[in-house]
């Protein structure tokens, strides 16, 4: 992609992703659903998860698999409503993109 993606957008992307399991995702299937959209590392979305889950907009468990610990994440109320919020915006902000790039008036 050619266009910088900020730090609100990553945000927004990654609790999308991860309000869509209902009993959380882990770090890798993350990185590899926000690869959808986004070509960015595992070690980009390290701090994203950490920051999002020190504003509490994402709580962290941990379950063991294949003898492993893994950690899981999970979107809280503050972060739905953060997400909401982002969404919202996004509309907008899209919208008059949108409109720009087609010839209109914003």
């Amino acid at each position: 992609m050619v266009f910088n993606t900020g730090a609100a957008l990553l945000d927004a992307i990654v609790l999308a992703v991860v309000s869509r399991e209902t009993d959380g995702t882990y770090g890798y299937k993350i990185t590899q659903d926000v690869r959808q959209v986004l070509e960015v590392s595992e070690s980009t979305l390290y701090p994203v998860l950490r920051r999002l889950q020190k504003d509490a907009c994402l709580e962290v468990y941990d379950m063991e698999y294949g003898g492993r610990n893994r950690r899981y994440y999970q979107v809280t109320e503050k972060g739905i409503a953060q997400l909401d919020l982002y969404r919202k915006e996004w509309k907008n902000y899209s919208g008059k993109i949108t409109q720009m790039f087609e010839g209109g008036r914003v």
